[in-house]
């Protein structure tokens, strides 16, 4: 039987691409659910599959679990972010109504405290993830694919730089912003220090050359000291490929830190519209890196990268392909945990490569020094 899988934010940035991806596959009974009727008519008659069902939802109604409760849910993909400063509504609505949920989350506080419905998920015998993305179920997946080679692991840190030309909604452009220029509590040389979002940058090394990155707030820096014993530092980067628009973004930061704006998120779809001004520049291509550091179990140095490039406009299938392989694995009954968590050891790193089969996307290691 077909899992019925409600796709939340289905005409965004995200959600349509996983509605793309699970759409004419017989493994799933797709419900593409957002606010307005109109767009979400437009992508079912784009996806071509007459299987496919359209609903409005709105989540933020006091009557939105009663409605999710009508669409017979078995899987709930959550898309509809930014999720830094959200509640967990639709989580919690998944157990009213018996579904499972996954969402792609980014947000820190927002993914590690998914945990705080773990109980009553346990109880309920449902399965509830929080950052089905690139963070942190595809970092944490690559850390885990490497760290066996490591005698002592010291050293974790990953950025990301997309293309210029690559496609950003209000809240994509919401969650960056939300942090610039903000205290970010980071595991520094064996101990919690403050780093400012969009700050303490440097020049990161990616496959198609070198791109300026800033420290940005993700749910690693939290979980990864504790997932990963050990190890000293933990620092995510990410950045813009012009330098025009890293530089001013650099500069809110700065205004940020001064005390100057007090609320730069709240500009995301003005700065959003100024940024597409400059899409004729720069390319589609972008990627990602994790670098580890440390000995390995013959205590020589050790220096391993990870890397990701993405060409063609394909960067945003990264950050929704864990969310789709979960949706896939669930599917084939191949999860059997049942609880409340961030995603982190539920997918391997050779399965979620797969699933950028398809895609221009390429993954390599390489040593270091």
């Amino acid at each position: 039987m077909a899992l019925r899988v409600v796709v939340v934010g289905a005409t965004g940035v995200f959600g349509s691409r996983v509605a793309r991806r699970l759409a004419h596959d017989r493994r799933f009974s797709l419900v593409l659910a957002g606010r307005r009727l109109a767009p979400l008519e437009a992508l079912r008659a784009e996806l071509g599959d007459e299987r496919v069902e359209i609903a409005s939802l709105d989540m933020g109604r006091s009557d939105a679990p009663a409605l999710l409760g009508r669409l017979r849910p078995q899987l709930v993909i959550h898309t509809a972010g930014p999720f830094q400063g959200q509640d967990y509504r639709v989580a919690e609505a998944c157990l009213a109504v018996g579904s499972d949920y996954v969402d792609l989350a980014d947000g820190r506080d927002f993914v590690c405290g998914m945990t705080r419905l773990d109980a009553r998920a346990r109880r309920a015998g449902r399965l509830l993830v929080s950052g089905a993305s690139s963070v942190p179920a595809l970092s944490a997946a690559v850390v885990d694919a490497l760290a066996p080679r490591f005698g002592r692991l010291d050293r974790i840190e990953h950025a990301i730089n997309p293309g210029n030309r690559t496609p950003r909604g209000d809240a994509t452009v919401a969650s960056i912003l939300g942090y610039c220029g903000r205290p970010i509590r980071v595991w520094r040389e064996g101990r919690w220090q403050h780093a400012h979002g969009w700050m303490d940058g440097r020049r990161q090394s990616f496959p198609f050359g070198r791109r300026r990155v800033g420290v940005c707030e993700v749910p690693d820096l939290e979980l990864f000291p504790g997932r990963y014993p050990g190890v000293d530092t933990v620092l995510f980067r990410a950045g813009l490929e012009l330098p025009l628009l890293q530089a001013g973004t650099w500069c809110a930061a700065v205004l940020v830190r001064l005390g100057l704006i007090r609320d730069l998120a709240a500009w995301a779809p003005a700065l959003r519209r100024f940024s597409e001004r400059f899409i004729r520049f720069g390319t589609d291509i972008g990627g990602m890196v994790v670098e580890l550091s440390g000995a390995d179990h013959e205590n020589r140095p050790l220096r391993l990268r990870w890397w990701l490039a993405a060409d063609a406009g394909d960067g945003p299938q990264v950050p929704v392909t864990p969310a789709v392989v979960l949706a896939q694995e669930l599917a084939e009954g191949r999860i059997d945990a049942r609880g409340a968590m961030p995603c982190m050891g539920l997918l391997v790193l050779e399965r979620i490569e797969a699933g950028f089969a398809g895609y221009a996307l390429r993954t390599g290691i390489e040593r270091l020094g």
